[in-house]
């Protein structure tokens, strides 16, 4: 049997803020050589849970791809000595909540719209491939923002209608640090709510007035992770990319879209983003997802 966690890195990118990082390895494919939403969406772009460790306790912000990813985290974070743990998720897709078995102890945190989801999604998650069986629900809800405390840390949780309805970011408020989930993504975000797009530029605009100084993104580079993580400018790479998109889509241009690598090239000349070439065919089916509607 395939060990699932053989290519798992435990990063560090800021004193007691891990980043758990799988995927982005080419040719490699974790689960099944056939479609599959780990391999396809998750592993083959590159995908990093979080947890934020101190004074004996946890956060862990998401549950990653699989359970035996989820017992990896697990073990990490019980062996620095965190003896109470709790969960943070970032929004309802399968991809971060996969190993939320794994945490059925603890309290596990979400927005009351991420409880709605599941719930409303629960067949689809469990037909799935691979099945996410049984499916372990938050148990501490709330609606627009929680304050919490780890260790010594500030932590916040805000609501953000990014990528999804539920989008849910984790803020660091004394050392600038945001944990984006997937409202921010290198190279591109992923449309998944194709109509409200103008909702999602909104929001980034929104986001884009606070005082970050680092970017933790569940999908990027390790690399950059590694090494503290994306300037705020990636903010407004991913709005600008949707903007131009919408433009374009709306405009009747669909057919004439450059390809990805020329369409952000202003991103990449700053340096604001990074190319990886699987993420044009996220590009062209966010083109599609666009034109849809």
């Amino acid at each position: 049997m395939t060990d699932m966690t053989a290519t798992l890195r435990i990063l560090e990118p800021h004193p007691g803020v891990f980043a758990y990082y799988d995927g982005r390895i080419e040719g490699r494919r974790l689960y099944d050589p056939g479609p599959n939403w780990l391999d396809d969406g998750a592993y083959g772009l590159g995908i990093a849970s979080y947890a934020i460790v101190d004074a004996g306790e946890a956060l862990v912000y998401d549950t990653h791809i699989s359970l035996a990813h989820a017992q990896a985290v697990r073990r990490h974070i019980e062996g620095l000595g965190a003896k109470s743990l709790r969960v943070v998720l970032s929004h309802w897709h399968d991809d971060h909540i996969a190993g939320n078995a794994v945490f059925a102890d603890c309290e596990i945190i979400a927005l009351k719209l991420t409880a709605d989801a599941l719930d409303a999604h629960r067949e689809q998650l469990a037909t799935s491939t691979p099945p996410i069986s049984p499916l372990v629900m938050p148990n501490r809800l709330f609606e627009t923002r929680l304050d919490l405390q780890v260790g010594g840390r500030r932590v916040e949780l805000h609501h953000f209608d990014i990528h999804s309805a539920d989008g849910n970011v984790l803020w660091l408020p004394d050392d600038g640090i945001l944990l984006a989930g997937d409202t921010l993504e290198d190279t591109v975000t992923y449309i998944s709510e194709a109509q409200n797009t103008a909702t999602h530029i909104r929001e980034l605009t929104r986001l884009a007035t606070w005082p970050i100084e680092s970017i933790l993104p569940n999908h990027g580079d390790a690399d950059r992770i590694a090494t503290g993580g994306y300037e705020a400018s990636l903010i407004d790479a991913n709005r600008h990319y949707l903007k131009r998109l919408m433009d374009e889509v709306r405009q009747g241009q669909a057919a004439a879209i450059a390809p990805l690598k020329e369409f952000i090239a202003p991103e990449l000349a700053t340096g604001a983003v990074s190319f990886f070439e699987p993420y044009e065919a996220v590009h062209r089916k966010n083109i599609a997802a666009l034109t849809a509607i």
